[in-house]
């Protein structure tokens, strides 16, 4: 655990040896190596992906932490780099959803003078498209950030997701659609 705190604080990691499963820059499965590996390549996408579910970037922090110790507790490798991606987004969800869905959340308030309250409304106030794509509702939200912030395709989010490709492309033009409608909405009553 010493380790993880450590890296997440920045430390400089260079991932040596490899598996044949992986790329040649990843490290082999269960190693010091491997899980700054992991840290490095997916611990932004994995902090974002929460941030839409939890609106909070300090929760999203400790979500992404409780999925990393998850994978630790996996014990076992992946079939590709992809099953790992997945598997990690897919669990990030699931650990966002459950956060949500606890007593803890549910009887707590914000409070609005707080710092990290702060830090939260200054960035929905810098990115209008951001805070309108959290806005929307959890399906439409999640497939949108996963197509544009993530870069995946139809099929991929199909399998991170575990809904049919046609499933989620009609979930993307909805999404888009309520954007528009918002955006669109937005510009016309400031004018």
């Amino acid at each position: 655990m010493q380790k993880i705190i450590l890296f997440l604080r920045g430390y400089p990691v260079r991932a040596t040896g490899g598996n044949q499963m992986y790329s040649e820059t990843a490290a082999e499965y269960g190693t010091d190596s491997y899980i700054h590996y992991v840290l490095d390549t997916y611990s932004q996408t994995l902090i974002r992906l929460c941030y839409t579910y939890v609106h909070n970037i300090c929760d999203a922090e400790d979500i992404t932490q409780d999925v990393l110790v998850a994978l630790l507790k996996r014990g076992r490798p992946f079939d590709s780099p992809e099953h790992e991606k997945a598997w990690l987004l897919r669990t990030a969800m699931n650990k966002s959803k459950n956060y949500l869905k606890s007593g803890w959340v549910k009887r707590t308030v914000p409070l609005e003078d707080s710092d990290n309250s702060e830090a939260d409304s200054d960035m929905a106030e810098k990115n209008q498209v951001m805070e309108a794509v959290l806005s929307l509702p959890e399906k439409y939200r999640t497939v949108i950030h996963l197509f544009y912030y993530n870069g995946y395709s139809i099929n991929e989010i199909s399998a991170i997701v575990g809904k049919k490709p046609a499933t989620v492309g009609t979930l993307l033009a909805r999404g888009r659609n309520l954007l528009k409608e918002m955006m669109i909405g937005g510009f016309d009553e400031d004018e």
